[in-house]
């Protein structure tokens, strides 16, 4: 089988659930064939409900090279406007899907699209009118619950990035450049990399967790196990960040993009009394997480 199929949807976090769906248009071409995943930014609720809109589980790029590492060959972003949510289903079939003349459409069972989201399965089966198949791909179900986005949110939010972890097929990370903080890790014995999220992403809960950083403009995608924090270090009154410190490296990454992982969560925040305590705790830290990683199949394994 040769041809291209599409997989459609928002992807937000590209998880379990949204690459079944990118398998099926696979799984209707073959090998020979091409995956084209046609998405869309800004989010369509930051337009059609902006006080509702969530806070995302990826920024644009991110999203991007994850469906590339979930098996889409290319990707055709649309801009979401008013306009565009304006279209009627036959419209958007017309100017956007029949000009790429797929041989296969796929789609989660919830899809919609079209003004008020009028279009349904059913409905571009009928507007396909035998120009394409349209796949619905199967619910990923794990414990017995459907794999959303919406629940992935919750649990990084809740500090959950283990449970988050099996439901997106991958660790949870945030992406950032590298900004200058207190200086303080440094002069501790403990230098970090910071990064300042947009409040428009999920960010873990506030804690210290086991993970891993790794340097986005290189090549070899190197994951490097790093205990990292988030919130707003209470000891010293700092404002709310994310700082990895990489194990025993010490990288001048200032400037530059990386991306932090989170495996697991380790503790809450806590404010000390002293330099002296917090230190102390600073080498736990390190400690579980160099167990913790020191088998993990993330570091071992590739991006």
């Amino acid at each position: 089988m040769t041809g291209l199929a599409l997989a459609i949807g928002t992807f937000d976090g590209v998880h379990l659930g949204h690459r079944s769906i990118i398998d099926a248009a696979q799984a209707s071409v073959g090998a020979d064939g091409d995956v084209m995943a046609v998405t869309f930014w800004p989010h369509p609720l930051s337009v059609l409900k902006p006080e509702s809109a969530p806070p995302l589980l990826q920024g644009a790029g991110a999203r991007e090279d994850a469906l590339l590492a979930a098996g889409a060959d290319e990707i055709l972003v649309l801009e979401f406007t008013a306009a565009f949510a304006a279209e009627q289903p036959g419209e958007f079939v017309e100017r956007v899907l029949v000009p790429l003349e797929p041989s296969a459409v796929a789609i989660g069972e919830s899809f919609t699209f079209g003004a008020r989201g009028a279009g349904t399965p059913e409905t571009l089966r009928q507007l396909a009118a035998g120009r394409f198949d349209v796949i619905t791909g199967p619910t990923v179900e794990v414990n017995g619950c459907p794999v959303s986005s919406s629940r992935i949110r919750a649990l990084v939010q809740d500090g959950g990035v283990r449970e988050a972890a099996g439901l997106l097929g991958r660790d949870f990370a945030v992406r950032g450049v590298v900004v200058h903080g207190d200086h303080r890790g440094r002069t501790l014995g403990f230098p970090t990399a910071n990064l300042n999220p947009p409040e428009s992403l999920v960010t873990p809960a506030d804690g210290v967790y086991a993970g891993w950083l790794r340097r986005l403009d290189e090549e070899s995608g190197l994951l490097m196990p790093a205990a990292v924090s988030v919130g707003d270090n209470p000891t010293f009154g700092s404002s709310r960040r994310v700082e990895a410190h990489v194990l025993d490296a010490d990288l001048d990454l200032y400037g530059v993009e990386v991306e932090i992982g989170f495996a697991k969560w380790l503790r809450g925040m806590v404010a000390f009394d002293g330099v002296d305590q917090l230190v102390a705790q600073l080498r736990d830290d390190v400690a579980a997480t160099r167990e913790e990683m020191s088998d993990s199949p993330t570091i071992k394994g590739t991006w």
